[in-house]
Parts: structure tokens; sequence; C-alpha cells
């Protein structure tokens, strides 16, 4: 789903997508591990495959070299699922690795997750996450 630079952003940040999560997903690093999870999320939102897997580290289950079929996933994933919201319960914050507690609402239910984020050459990734009941 393509987003008009004036919608809210996705991530729920209050702020216009193009002043928000729209910069990291034309390429701008995130600031830190938090920023990374609420644009991974806006990217999900609006169907952005490639900054998923840009933003995914290799030791993460779902990395894969077959992009085109990841990309597929992602794409079918995000096209059969509303976001309906994000809440960030936790966020804890390092120089090199960092975690973030969030609730995503979708329309398929809530999925919580705490993710873990490791920073390698200036840039923040995605690792893992663990589920949350």
């Amino acid at each position: 789903m393509k987003l008009s630079a004036n919608t809210p952003c996705p991530c729920g940040s209050g702020m216009k997508y193009k002043k928000c999560c729209a910069k990291y997903h034309k390429g701008v690093l995130a600031p830190d591990a938090l920023i990374l999870m609420k644009s991974r999320y806006s990217a999900y939102a609006t169907g952005n495959a490639d900054y998923i897997i840009k933003t995914t580290h290799p030791d993460n289950n779902d990395y894969t070299e077959d992009r085109k079929n990841w990309k597929t996933s992602i794409l079918e994933f995000s096209k059969h699922t509303d976001f309906l919201g994000l809440k960030i319960i936790e966020f804890i914050d390092g120089e090199t690795e960092a975690y973030v507690t969030f609730t995503a609402l979708l329309s398929s239910g809530e999925l919580k997750e705490k993710s873990r984020f490791l920073k390698e050459e200036d840039q923040w990734l995605y690792v893992n996450g663990e589920f949350k009941l």
C-alpha cells in the first residue's frame, strides 16, 4: 500500500509519514533500535518489503539469499493484513545491542514481541523476537 506523504505515519508517532518513517524507508539510517522497529512496522504496513529485507540481520531465521521468494512472502503478509496500531511497552537501549517490547495491533489479532537488535557498521538490524503472551 502506497501512502501519501501527508498521511499519518503507521508507526503511531502522530507525525506525517513524510516527516517520520518515510526518510528511513528512503535510506536514512535509524538512529536507534526503537526507531528501526517503528520504521519496520511502517514498512510492513506500506508493503515495503525491500526495507524489511535490508534491515534484517543475517542471523534471523527468515533471512535468505532467495530475495525474490522472501520479498513475495513479505508482500503477501502485508497485503492480507491490516496494521491497526503499535504500542511500545519497553525500550532497552544499548550501544550495540537493544531490545524493544511492543504490541502490534493487526487484523489477525495482537502480536506481542520482545525484539532484539544489533548495531553493525553503524546500522541497526533486527535479529529476532520472542513472542509474549
